[in-house]
């Protein structure tokens, strides 16, 4: 089984690095960056770089397609070399999934047209124009097609694929490895929970200055 992370320019890097350590876990499973070009590609923050080892067209055919999001998804989504690879990709893989504002960039392909989906709630309204049906379900299936929504909400959804790929028990073995088992010290991980005001700042700014994936 072969996965394939999207990079391109400004990507988050949790959005991308989360799932991959535990997608990365499945038996069998490789996992490869891909990016127009091959070599390293900076993040969101400019102060860390994932390598991409292998070019779009070396990868046509994954099982397992994944998009994180970012400020750099805006551009991804307008890349015709990106999304004509993701629509090839598409046509033959078993899974196409995204986290944060990936999912608009798999809008922008057409591959969520009519289709539920999710992405950070900063972005919520972007998704009806691109002809998706938004949800604010942290984790949606619809077909083979997995959304999850901001950041961090990538590791839940890679947990809930890896159920649906290996089973419960790998899952189960997967989270208890990984010792993902969060306790924050702060209930405000959601606008309905945060603080108005704090909610109210950020609606405020522009979409790619807010930190989300």
């Amino acid at each position: 089984m072969r996965i394939a992370v999207l990079l391109y320019d400004r990507f988050t890097t949790l959005d991308a690095v989360g799932p991959y350590e535990l997608l990365g876990r499945t038996p069998g499973a490789e996992t490869v960056f891909v990016a127009e070009r091959a070599g390293p590609v900076r993040n969101d923050q400019g102060s860390l770089a994932l390598v991409a080892d292998r070019t779009l067209d070396e990868v046509p055919d994954p099982d397992i397609v994944l998009v994180p999001g970012g400020p750099g998804s805006d551009a991804a989504g307008r890349d015709p070399a990106v999304l004509d690879w993701l629509r090839t990709a598409d046509a033959t893989s078993t899974w196409t999934t995204s986290v944060c504002t990936g999912s608009l960039v798999l809008a922008g392909a057409g591959l969520l047209t009519g289709r539920r989906a999710t992405t950070h709630w900063l972005a919520m309204d972007e998704l009806t124009p691109l002809g998706a049906v938004p949800t604010r379900e942290r984790v949606v299936f619809d077909g083979k097609y997995v959304t999850a929504a901001g950041v961090s909400a990538g590791i839940d959804m890679a947990l809930h694929l890896l159920g649906r790929i290996g089973g419960d028990d790998l899952a189960r073995t997967v989270q208890l490895l990984t010792e993902y088992d969060p306790h924050p010290p702060y209930d405000a991980g959601s606008p309905d929970k945060a603080p108005p005001e704090i909610v109210a700042h950020w609606r405020a700014q522009p979409r790619n200055t807010a930190g989300q994936g």
